[in-house]
């Protein structure tokens, strides 16, 4: 069997979010490519693959371990399956929500995936935990500081984040936020990109894998594309 033609396969179907009976027949026979998914899955070879290219970043133009920023986004979960739940803001119809850490640039660092109906706030421990490189220490000019919304605000995260060794940038609720001065850089607002460049493969726009190892492995390849073309590799 040629593995380049089931890698393609696989790549096609995540971009192009269609159905596996519907792959077309040059990428082989679509159980013959799902069979392989399902066995590289269970391996963690799409973990590993992300792993390897943040390394490639890491050397090209170092992780900006400096400013980093979380945030999670809901999508979808029809099927239901492991790690959804009921979704408050949809009706309650079943979704997964993805809980995602960035470096500055929005390279996505880690990532950690609840049902719907889990407030953000009690994925932060998993996420920080998620980190798929080790994070230098945090400390003088080296202190790292992590940007979160609203939605995160409460003495819980302060006291998680100073256990992480980060500062932590949160905007009170009701506070109104000061205007960014001219050439000031948003810090948050990078995370945002990451998830939007995530559901740009759309077979990530609703989720249709019942098993979250499954639904990991079809999230590792965007975040992998995301930090070769960070890293200056595909441009």
């Amino acid at each position: 069997m040629n593995l380049r033609s089931v890698a393609n396969g696989i790549f096609y179907l995540l971009r192009t979010g269609c159905q596996w009976k519907a792959l077309p027949p040059q990428f082989g026979a679509p159980s013959t490519v799902h069979r392989y998914f399902q066995e590289w899955s269970g391996r963690r070879i799409f973990q590993r693959f992300w792993k390897t290219c943040l390394r490639i970043y890491d050397a090209r133009r170092g992780i900006g371990w400096r400013w980093q920023a979380l945030d999670g986004a809901t999508t979808k979960s029809p099927l239901g399956g492991e790690k959804t739940g009921k979704n408050p803001t949809d009706r309650g119809k079943l979704g997964v929500k993805r809980s995602v850490i960035t470096d500055c640039r929005g390279v996505p660092l880690g990532i950690a995936v609840s049902g719907a109906n889990t407030h953000d706030a009690k994925l932060l421990r998993l996420t920080l935990k998620s980190i798929a490189l080790p994070r230098p220490k945090s400390a003088g000019r080296r202190r790292q500081h992590l940007c979160l919304d609203k939605g995160y605000c409460g003495q819980p995260t302060e006291v998680l984040a100073r256990r992480f060794g980060y500062t932590l940038h949160v905007p009170r609720k009701g506070e109104v936020q000061p205007k960014r001065c001219a050439g000031q850089r948003a810090r948050r607002w990078v995370v945002e990109g990451s998830h939007s460049w995530t559901n740009r493969a759309r077979r990530l726009l609703v989720r249709w894998e019942k098993k979250v190892d499954n639904y990991l492995a079809f999230i590792h390849l965007p975040f992998a594309y995301i930090t070769l073309n960070q890293a200056g590799v595909l441009g």
